[in-house]
């Protein structure tokens, strides 16, 4: 769980977020995982956000059992795929999260 304060300075990134979920029309446990992925760790660069935001988003569909592709995830998402190949598993590394050995 994070705080208020996270979730106010990073409030854009979760709307964007919301709406490349509802494009994917994830479930409430795919995006709240997701939210929970992308806080975790969010890079301070801005041009790194929405890729990371992306692989958040896919690592997060996957824990919920709601996955999507990630050719899908990086349309809906306007990144691509590789973007989100390359960071998912660190996104689910940095959450304390064992990622697949696939």
């Amino acid at each position: 769980m994070h705080s208020a304060r996270d979730r106010i300075e990073y409030d854009t990134w979760l709307t964007e977020l919301e709406q490349i979920a509802d494009r994917l029309d994830l479930s409430s446990d795919a995006r709240s995982c997701a939210t929970e992925l992308f806080l975790g760790d969010v890079p301070p660069e801005d041009r790194s956000k929405r890729a990371v935001l992306a692989a958040s988003i896919y690592a997060g569909s996957l824990v919920a059992g709601d996955g999507r592709t990630q050719g899908a995830v990086a349309d809906a998402a306007d990144v691509s795929r590789l973007s989100i190949q390359t960071r998912w598993k660190d996104r689910l590394a940095a959450a304390g999260l064992e990622p697949p050995n696939w």
